[in-house]
């Protein structure tokens, strides 16, 4: 997001830069004639969605290019429920496309404020094993590429190179616009509810492999995990969804309000952390409601945090949990927001945090005033340790030579680079880092 001075911070305000330019293009062609442009000035071009990556893989010096006017729907294929959206798109505004066709997105993450081509780029996910991320609902996708032409990359053109521009880290091209393979809309049964957390780590492979979706928060300082079982149920059955009033109260005043009133007071005042902890176990959650898919996957997520996620080999999760529990007790640290541990199903993208394996997803906050380097770089030694692959857009210290060993296709993106742009011109330091120069 842009704000007064010409200065573009992201949403958790831990990356900033000042872009020599900044254009806002509508059409395919817009983009074509900024990435000409740029070329022809020597410098390098960057397209951002919402902002909310924690990393600096949006990051642009050069010329960014800000997607918010190149968003709505393009076309849809009805036969084969595949959906084409502008790039821009934001993920809140694809149920309300989908619906007059009886369509959704299959699986979605707790956030949906990014753009479809952001949350495809970085490898944003769910839960549930039997599903992968949202780029494995890709099918298709169109780039301007480093010379300035339009690549397609879909089932009919360019097919082998759909693993690696499915969730191309922006170092391709500027996505233009995402196919993506919707599935008939449905309801999700959702029971949300604290529970002790050494019963759901004693369950947890039961609880995972027998629920469609399946995740748990542990508030640190405390012995309960907050779970979050959702069923998928067909369109047609029975809707019984939060009452307003009580959506109200544990959404905005419980979930916003109140957690922005303990994270200040736990700034101020570290010590209060447990106590308010345990506090926020008995207040938030323990709820049953059945409601369209949308409306059960996204939380809204107003208190800014920043965070670091890694995806785990599925049998290290609990061991991994587990030591990040021993690291905050040994280390008294107060830690006020709660740690994430979600599930995916394995899939065949280049560079898919779950390539190859069906993974668990451990993740870490803090609240955005707080220095989270000491207890991020505690937790990553652990995640390393166990096999873990950073989220590419949450905070991580790793970089190509390290990542290489962690991808076995790897050099092939790398290669795909490469070839696509030779010069650099979608680089930034943060993708220098990760893919290598």
């Amino acid at each position: 997001m842009m704000r007064m001075g010409g200065v573009w911070q992201n949403w958790g305000r831990s990356e900033k830069v000042r872009p020599q330019a900044v254009e806002y293009p509508r059409t395919a062609e817009a983009v074509q004639r900024s990435v000409v442009a740029a070329g022809a000035r020597g410098l390098r071009v960057k397209a951002i969605g919402a902002s909310h990556s924690f990393t600096g893989i949006a990051v642009a010096p050069g010329v960014l290019l800000e997607l918010v006017y190149l968003s709505g729907l393009v076309s849809v294929d009805a036969d084969r429920s595949y959906v084409t959206l502008l790039a821009g798109t934001r993920l809140h505004q694809i149920p309300q496309l989908l619906a007059p066709y009886g369509l959704a997105m299959e699986n979605l993450g707790d956030i949906d404020s990014q753009s479809i081509s952001g949350a495809i780029s970085t490898g944003t996910h769910g839960t549930g094993t039997r599903f992968g991320g949202i780029a494995t609902q890709v099918v298709g996708v169109t780039l301007v590429t480093a010379d300035g032409e339009v690549l397609v990359v879909n089932e009919q053109e360019n097919t082998e190179l759909l693993p690696a521009a499915a969730l191309g880290l922006g170092a391709l091209g500027v996505i233009v616009d995402v196919t993506v393979r919707c599935v008939p809309a449905f309801v999700l049964h959702a029971i949300e509810q604290p529970e002790s957390l050494e019963h759901v780590l004693d369950e947890i492979d039961a609880r995972v492999a027998a629920t469609d979706h399946f995740e748990f928060y542990w508030f640190p300082h405390t012995d309960r995990a907050m779970t979050k079982t959702n069923t998928r149920l067909p369109a047609d059955a029975p809707k019984h969804p939060l009452p307003r009033i009580g959506k109200w109260v544990d959404d905005v005043l419980v979930g916003t309000a109140l957690h922005q009133v303990a994270c200040s007071l736990t700034h101020l005042a570290p010590s209060t952390a447990p106590a308010i902890n345990r506090l926020s176990v008995k207040l938030w959650g323990d709820r049953e409601f059945t409601d369209s898919s949308d409306s059960v996957f996204a939380t809204t997520r107003s208190v800014r945090f920043r965070e670091m996620e890694y995806a785990l080999p599925i049998e290290n999760v609990r061991a991994a949990f587990e030591a990040v529990q021993a690291l905050v007790r040994e280390r008294r640290w107060r830690i006020s927001f709660p740690v994430e541990v979600r599930f995916t199903q394995g899939d065949e993208l280049w560079m898919s945090t779950a390539h190859g394996r069906a993974s668990g997803y451990i993740a870490v906050h803090r609240y955005w005033r707080d220095d989270p380097a000491e207890y991020f770089d505690a937790v990553e030694q652990i995640m390393t340790e166990f096999g873990g692959r950073p989220h590419w857009g949450k905070m991580h210290t790793l970089d190509a030579s390290v990542l290489r060993e962690r991808y076995p296709r790897f050099d092939d993106f790398v290669a795909v680079r490469d070839r696509l742009d030779p010069d650099r011109m979608f680089h930034n330091p943060y993708l220098e880092r990760v893919l290598g120069e």
